[in-house]
């Protein structure tokens, strides 16, 4: 048995040590932006793994929120599509993914929500909604009549999430998002938020959706083919499907690209019981390699995986090398991060605080990051280097992103949104090859060959 101590002021310790790592770049960074917040307390936690290290295995078990009965015993973790989350992608990040699971058996932890902040989330939700890009998708009279339910808070954490980091990347570009609200005509709509052709980014994307309505009759195969049990009201399965996505893509090839997404799903059986999971997770794709940015990026994502379960950050960051891989380059798309998915135990308060942990760590993982290099220099030949590793991530996100693939393919999705996380510009050299001992062979061996950061 393993106890793990949560730190009451984890707020102040990431920030002295956001503020340390950029310390050394002080003449042009004036501050660290940190907006993380965690809870304290004490719990007890077991982990069983079937092997030493990651397994996968084609095995999946259903979940059932309390409220519903029965609890699986079992939180089932699986690799998936990792979209910008929109009208099909949202759905498609939960349905495409149809291999690589993962067992762990994990005792019953002790809620890690403070009360303060349950307190702070069954508050006014209008006075929150004044914080973010815009209205939230469902209306503010339904979200605060059914505050307490998990579809609300989970709105409420992404719609702040993708406030925090637009307001927080708006500050460094000096830039404004253009705020476009969608609908779509099955059920639910997004917001997508967008700059471009900034002073430090050329894109940039955060994305919100919340769709609902009734599974397709191929959404719920592809489900069963993961191991869920579904059974449907006269033939329906109706479901609720939401997450935030972002994308985005700098000018200096020195400040590395980064991605994160983290969504809910929802499904209301015949019985009114409702299965549910979560995925999502954050990855950084650098141009050039930075050891002491890379430290950065994986001990802040380590950090609020240790707590939650001190196995979550070495299984999820293999689980992002094994996803984000361009097989016909026999490369990864960059330097990792976490990534899960099917995240469906050990209880639904548990896992909601551990994506709560995650979507946090946007702000400090990055933002030193873009700071330190802000002023860098660079060359002509520096920039086409970026340019062609771009070209392999646009490579990856039509080629293999299952997210992408199914949204493209999904009727009623929003085209606009599932292709904000491309560049503005990318290159492809036939053929191309760096010479030995440049620092372009050197990213490109660590691609090749992924290390473990922390």
């Amino acid at each position: 048995m393993a106890t793990v101590v949560f730190i009451k002021n984890a707020a102040q310790v990431m920030s002295r040590r956001c503020f340390m790592y950029n310390l050394k770049g002080l003449s042009r960074v004036g501050e660290c932006h940190s907006s993380v917040s965690f809870c304290g307390s004490r719990l007890p936690l077991t982990w069983s793994s079937r092997t030493t290290g990651v397994r996968y295995m084609s095995h999946g078990t259903a979940s059932r929120s309390a409220a519903g009965g029965r609890n699986s015993r079992r939180g089932v973790l699986a690799l998936t599509g990792a979209a910008a989350v929109t009208t099909a992608a949202a759905v498609a990040g939960f349905l495409a993914n149809v291999h690589h699971f993962q067992r762990a058996e994990m005792a019953t932890l002790v809620p890690q929500v403070a009360e303060e902040e349950k307190h702070q989330e069954e508050g006014d939700i209008l006075a929150r909604c004044r914080g973010f890009m815009s209205p939230p998708v469902t209306d503010v009279a339904v979200l605060q009549r059914r505050k307490g339910e998990m579809c609300t808070r989970m709105e409420m954490l992404i719609m702040q999430t993708q406030a925090d980091f637009c307001k927080a990347l708006e500050k460094v570009d000096g830039g404004t998002f253009k705020v476009d609200r969608w609908e779509r005509k099955e059920g639910g709509g997004g917001i997508s938020c967008v700059m471009q052709d900034g002073k430090v980014f050329e894109k940039a994307g955060v994305n919100v959706s919340v769709v609902f309505g009734n599974l397709t009759e191929e959404a719920a195969k592809q489900m069963r083919s993961r191991g869920k049990v579904l059974k449907g009201k006269d033939g329906k399965l109706p479901f609720c499907a939401m997450g935030v996505s972002s994308v985005i893509h700098p000018k200096n090839p020195h400040i590395p690209t980064v991605h994160f997404n983290y969504r809910y799903f929802e499904i209301e059986e015949e019985d009114s019981s409702k299965q549910w999971w979560f995925g999502g997770g954050t990855d950084l794709t650098p141009v050039y390699v930075s050891k002491e940015d890379a430290l950065h990026f994986h001990s802040t994502l380590k950090e609020a995986c240790d707590k939650h379960h001190p196995q979550y950050y070495p299984d999820f960051k293999k689980w992002c090398d094994r996803y984000f891989f361009v097989r016909h380059r026999g490369e990864t798309r960059g330097i990792g991060g976490i990534f899960f998915d099917d995240l469906d135990g050990p209880s639904q308060e548990e896992a909601f605080g551990f994506v709560k942990s995650c979507a946090r760590t946007v702000v400090p993982c990055y933002l030193p990051i873009v700071y330190k290099h802000l002023n860098d220099p660079f060359t002509a030949e520096e920039k086409d280097w970026q340019q062609v590793r771009r070209g392999r991530y646009v490579e990856f996100n039509l080629v293999y992103d299952r997210g992408v693939k199914f949204g493209l393919a999904t009727p009623g999705s929003r085209i606009e949104s599932i292709l904000m996380s491309l560049p503005l510009t990318a290159r492809w050299e036939y053929m191309h090859e760096p010479a030995l001992g440049t620092r372009e062979a050197e990213m490109l061996e660590v691609l090749r060959n992924p290390k473990e950061w922390v």
